[in-house]
């Protein structure tokens, strides 16, 4: 069995120490026991268990999960509730819609935008005035 201390298992999931620490205080993560065969050096030891649900959050953040849902989602992992799991994966690509949405939008307008300021190098920018006005 491999044993990692919190830095170690940070550079297993690519993240940082305190990225871990902070989903400790999430309760996403366990806090393990400081001891391991008779050692009393306080160190903390975590294992492949603890590496795999250290990249499982890291993935659904990735994936735009909030934290509360990361949470449910371990919970229900144990539950095998495969009808809410899909509930909220159909509810976030529901909400990445709208912002691709937003994005595309964002996009054309800039694209818009860099056409006219290409036209012509007489006055203001267009870019940069239309980054000077209210948003409507």
């Amino acid at each position: 069995m491999v044993a990692y201390t919190i830095s170690k298992l940070a550079s297993a999931a690519e993240t940082g120490v305190e990225t871990v620490r902070y989903y400790q205080r999430s309760n996403l993560m366990p806090r393990p026991p400081g001891r391991q065969s008779g050692l009393r050096s306080g160190i903390h030891y975590y294992d492949e268990t603890d590496l795999k649900r250290l990249r499982f959050i890291r993935t659904a953040q990735r994936a735009g999960f909030k934290l509360s849902e990361i949470a449910e989602l371990l919970r229900l992992d144990a539950s095998s509730d495969r009808r809410r799991v899909r509930e909220l994966a159909h509810q976030r690509m529901a909400e990445l819609d709208v912002k691709i949405a937003e994005l595309a939008q964002a996009r054309a307008v800039l694209a818009n935008l860099a056409t006219e300021c290409a036209a012509s190098d007489v006055g203001p920018c267009p870019i940069i005035a239309a980054f000077d006005t209210p948003p409507r």
